[in-house]
């Protein structure tokens, strides 16, 4: 009685367990439909690809990366601060170095005292001119960058062998999981039907 309670209980944790690893393989499996007369069997994220583009793409732009997103983080003065730095010193070296090169007389003018002049001139001019060049550039963007498009356009191209890759190694636990709780319940089902049976 004992044994026939004991395999009653580790058949059901294994068909319990088999079950969940299959449907969990059926998420990706089989790529490429399969007929069986009327009955189609094709894995899901591979049947449903283009409506998850959409539908991910429509989520990441509407809740996680949005055009406003891009625009705050181009219009914070940390931002301006540092691209003003970049074109500063890449002014002052074309100054300095590629202009006073071009003729001794040029380079006579362009001692330290009128660098620092023009470099001050510059400074000033900057702080006017950047945050009006960040603001065009994020209408710009906003108008020219699609990010929903983008986003869907590359899921859609991403291969299925490349999707199941990236989601077995962020939820390969999860599905692990989902199989042992499987064995687990299918164990307490053949465990409750042998004692009822007994």
């Amino acid at each position: 009685m004992l044994l026939k309670l004991t395999i009653t209980t580790i058949i059901c944790a294994f068909i319990g367990w088999i079950t969940n690893f299959i449907a969990i393989k059926m998420l990706f499996h089989p790529r490429r439909p399969i007929t069986f007369g009327s009955l189609t069997i094709q894995g899901i994220f591979p049947k449903r690809q283009k409506a998850l583009a959409m539908n991910l793409a429509t989520v990441i732009e509407g809740e996680l990366l949005s055009h406003e997103d891009i625009s705050q983080a181009l219009l914070r003065p940390e931002f301006a601060h540092k691209l003003k730095g970049k074109i500063l010193e890449g002014f002052t070296d074309f100054l300095s170095k590629r202009l006073g090169s071009l003729h001794p007389m040029v380079a006579m003018f362009l001692d330290s005292t009128m660098l620092d002049k023009i470099r001050a001139m510059l400074d000033s001019e900057l702080d006017r001119m950047v945050p009006k060049l960040l603001a065009t550039a994020t209408d710009e963007l906003q108008n020219s960058l699609d990010l929903r498009k983008i986003i869907q356009e590359k899921i859609e191209n991403l291969s299925m062998e490349r999707l199941e890759i990236l989601l077995m190694s962020i939820m390969s636990r999860e599905f692990r999981f989902v199989e042992l709780v499987g064995a687990v319940l299918g164990a307490v089902i053949g465990l409750v039907q042998g004692l009822l049976f007994l």
